[in-house]
């Protein structure tokens, strides 16, 4: 803003926003601004002498005395102006017209002028705005030539029809209206013009402020000459126009403060609607460390506000913006060498004018200070500073530097420090609440484990950079990590997914994304990479996060798993999905777990075993209402009697689409999904009526249902067997619940207690597929069971594999020693069978009796290769039909 002399309530800032202190002037601007002061000057000299050659000079001895009251009088005015900003529009009100018109009423003109320069150039220096001399010393010429020569040119006019006060006073009022017309000048000079109607709208108003001074000065002149006691009267009314106008000041003081509140908080809040907008269109949310990396320039609004409303020299912000606790620097105003390069963050801990306890703002004088706090101001450059901290609900966000006053020789008021300590709290609790919203924006995207992107801000980042360009998505599991968090606790589970993130990121960079998209799963974004530099990465990652993790004083092993997919398969319209490519990902690394080298590009067939996964995951509950599943039945036979004691209820499913379905391809996807407990219903169910079928036909022959790790898990299971039992009216003893060693020692905890319950009911309980697990005595002894099946895989190897026939011995004799019945699966010939009969295992299961069989055909295999035990036969109870094996 351009600081001239002012003769009246002339602004020189209109409507049209001022430009910031730190920004230059263009360079071209400059040159016609200085050609215009140049101008100025050359004319208001020119105007002065003219007005010299035409005005006659009268010596009088009084001028000794009236030439330095006139000055004194000129600079007492300018230090009562009382400046305002209303509605952006800044005015000055000032009484400069009233010793004008003393002047021109009791003073040639070179006296007036003379002390008018004097006046002029004083306040110029105290307000340190000496860099336009030229332009206000050719305003101060023309704001006393031009009253001179119009009072002169309407006393010739009118002559003795007129009063000599009437054309004093029309020439006092045209001072005001030239100092107007020059500010609206040089503004236009320095690019920041007003329209037309503003101009007009500010003339009028500088028409009226200087009527109004002039008509006050006209009043005590003709008071103080004319009236006797009319200097008390003067007084009088000096005393009530000066009260007056301060109580004016005084109202439009509050306004304008709260016109500023309510800027500086639009103008934060607007800085974080912009930092938010910038962060979302580039991609930022989901990458940057806690969302708040915001340039310190948004504030220089802010900062220039707080300078221009409490007319200050210049503005110093420390603004604590990063998250890693640096601090920046803003100064609006002139700023001092190295300011702007200073340790923020180091000058807030260390520096006694910013050691401020609380949230109050601290005044500091160079003249009173003590020393620490004069060295401080003395490198600022400052003769009087405001301090204030910024604090928000935690933590120093920064502070508020204020120094020295521009437009008044007295310091800061107290209305300085009210104004300066609730802009300090409306910042103060808005950079906190951005914060706030940083952090919760951060946490939306970044897994709260690993400090990665987490699945939502990976498909922001992805979906920004698929629309953007091609790029790979891939996909790596860590395994094992579930045998680590049961054996160990899941808090080292989770310290080794951390450090299998942290070796992804210093392997990738940090310009590469990387997200955890769930328990041991990473994802990764390559921008640019062809399918083979894809799988180049994707096996390096692969083993790195399977080396040995050390945990204290352990090293555990891992393996992991990698698969990746382009986002440009040939002609397909989703490849742009993110959800879809993280879906073939994860196909890959389902594919890779197969594979030798653990490492799988995505191919369509892939997608394919996926649909099929999904159909028949989807078609499931129809199946069963459908009749699609069925139970089979293979029959199990006690040794060496060969009696048929029961059979095995395993599930079948005839697909119209695929055929006949092994339980090994949908039974785990089943249970995957949570359908597994309608699946053990429906078998239980047919189960059971198939028992009770043959208890009405004297047959007493058991069923043998498997059990998942979901049915373990469900505390109401035992209630809804026990309700079976009772619907069927079959004795618990008959039906046997297959449960293998993995599925209950997934959570102790919780199938413990479910199998003793079931234990409690009278259900038979055997562990399948013993011999592949834990297989331990301390195991087995903790479980409440009745009969070990042993692993088919060790019975079909007896006849060639002497090992497995040692497995199989040591298991039947350490299940008889628990008092424990066993069963041998995969018998499939004569020697296997003679070989179980010779270890006195107790009964045999597998193709050598037979395969298992529909309810219709087993049925019919139960009267075509069995005979009837008669009751005095080894092995026949009284009251019931035996069947024995031909």
């Amino acid at each position: 803003m351009i600081e001239h002399h002012r003769s009246s309530g002339a602004t020189v800032d209109t409507e049209v926003p001022r430009p910031p202190v730190r920004s230059e002037v263009p360079p071209r601007r400059r040159r016609i601004f200085n050609g215009f002061s140049l101008a100025v000057l050359l004319t208001g000299v020119l105007v002065a002498v003219v007005a010299a050659w035409a005005l006659p000079f009268h010596y009088d001895p009084d001028l000794l005395v009236i030439g330095p009251l006139l000055a004194a009088g000129f600079l007492l005015v300018e230090q009562l102006t009382i400046d305002v900003d209303a509605k952006r529009v800044g005015w000055t009100i000032s009484f400069t017209e009233i010793p004008l018109l003393l002047g021109l009423l009791t003073a040639p003109f070179e006296v007036v002028l003379a002390a008018n320069l004097v006046a002029g150039i004083a306040v110029q220096v105290g307000k340190r705005a000496a860099t336009h001399v030229s332009y206000n010393a050719g305003v101060l010429c023309w704001e006393i030539a031009v009253p001179f020569l119009v009072a002169a040119g309407c006393h010739d006019l009118f002559g003795s029809t007129v009063p000599l006060w009437f054309c004093a006073g029309v020439g006092a009022v045209s001072s005001s209206l030239i100092s107007c017309g020059c500010a609206v000048a040089a503004l236009h000079a320095l690019g920041n013009g007003m329209r037309a109607s503003a101009g007009l709208l500010l003339g009028g108003r500088t028409f009226v402020v200087g009527l109004l001074n002039t008509s006050i000065g006209l009043v005590g002149y003709e008071l103080a000459t004319n009236t006797r006691w009319g200097w008390a009267l003067v007084t009088v009314l000096a005393v009530g126009v000066l009260a007056l106008y301060r109580a004016y000041s005084g109202l439009l003081r509050e306004q304008r403060d709260l016109e500023a509140l309510s800027d500086v908080s639009l103008r934060v809040a607007r800085s974080g609607q912009h930092a938010a907008r910038a962060l979302s269109d580039s991609g930022a949310p989901a990458v940057s460390a806690i969302g708040e990396q915001v340039s310190v320039e948004e504030w220089e609004p802010v900062a220039e506000r707080i300078r221009e409303q409490l007319n200050a020299t210049r503005v110093v912000l420390r603004l604590s913006l990063d998250p890693r606790g640096e601090v920046s620097t803003l100064v609006s105003g002139a700023a001092q060498p190295g300011e702007m390069t200073d340790d923020g963050a180091a000058l807030l801990r260390e520096c006694p004018l910013l050691q401020l306890p609380g949230t109050h703002v601290r005044s500091f004088r160079l003249i009173d200070a003590p020393e620490e706090i004069r060295r401080s101001l003395r490198a600022r450059g400052a003769h009087e500073a405001l301090v204030v901290p910024l604090r928000g609900a935690n933590q120093l966000l920064g502070g508020i530097e204020v120094h020295d006053r521009v437009s008044r020789w007295r310091g800061f008021g107290r209305a300085d420090v009210r104004l300066l300590h609730t802009l300090a709290s409306h910042l103060a609790t808005a950079m906190d609440n951005r914060r706030l919203l940083a952090r919760l924006r951060h946490d939306a995207y970044h897994d709260p484990l690993t400090g990665l992107l987490n699945r939502t801000g990976f498909r922001e980042m992805a979906a920004e950079a698929l629309h953007e360009d091609a790029a790979v998505v891939l996909r790596v599991d860590l395994e094992l990590l579930t045998t680590v968090s049961e054996a160990l606790g899941y808090a080292w589970g989770d310290r080794m997914i951390v450090a299998a993130g942290r070796r992804m990121r210093e392997y990738l960079g940090s310009h590469v994304p990387v997200a955890r998209l769930e328990a041991n799963s990473f994802a990764v974004l390559l921008h640019g990479h062809t399918e083979a530099q894809a799988a180049e990465i994707a096996t390096a990652l692969r083993e790195i996060i399977a080396e040995p993790y050390p945990l204290d004083r352990l090293v555990v092993e891992a393996t992991a798993a990698a698969g990746y997919v382009s986002s440009i398969p040939a002609e397909e319209d989703s490849a742009g999905d993110v959800d879809v490519l993280l879906q073939r990902a994860d196909v890959a690394v389902r594919a890779a777990r197969n594979g030798e080298d653990g490492v799988r590009g995505y191919v369509p067939s892939m997608g394919q075993i996926f649909l099929r996964r999904f159909q028949l995951v989807t078609q499931f509950r129809q199946a069963l209402e459908c009749g699609q599943i069925e139970v089979h039945y293979q029959p199990k036979v006690a040794l060496p009697s060969r009696n048929v004691v029961g059979s095995e209820a395993l599930v079948r499913w005839s697909h119209p689409e695929y055929g006949r379905l092994p339980p090994d391809e949908f039974v785990p996807v089943v249970e995957a999904t949570g359908l597994v407990d309608a699946l053990t219903s429906f078998v239980l169910e047919r189960a059971l009526g198939r028992i009770r079928s043959w208890l009405d036909r004297g047959l007493r022959l058991s069923v043998a249902v498997n059990l998942s790790v979901r049915n373990l898990a469900d505390e109401t299971f035992p209630d809804r067997v026990s309700e079976a039992f009772d619907r069927h009216e079959v004795p618990p003893g008959l039906l046997t619940f297959e449960l293998t060693e993995s599925s209950v020692m997934a959570d102790p905890d919780r199938s413990l207690p479910v199998l003793r319950r079931l234990r409690a009911l009278g259900v038979v309980l055997a562990v399948d597929d013993f011999g592949t697990g834990y297989s331990s005595l301390a195991y087995l002894r903790q479980l409440p069971i009745d009969e070990v099946k042993i692993d088919k895989s060790f019975v079909l190897g007896m006849g060639t594999d002497l090992s497995d026939m040692a497995v199989v011995r040591s298991i039947v004799e350490l299940g008889h020693s628990l008092e424990l019945s066993v069963v041998a699966e995969g018998v499939e010939d004569d020697a296997a069978r003679d070989q179980l009969v010779g270890m006195n295992c107790d009964t045999a299961q597998g193709y050598l009796i037979s395969r298992p069989l529909s309810e219709e055909r087993f049925e019919a295999w139960l009267w075509a290769r069995t005979s009837k035990v008669t009751p005095d036969e080894r092995g026949a109870v009284p009251g019931e039909t035996v069947l024995r094996v031909n």
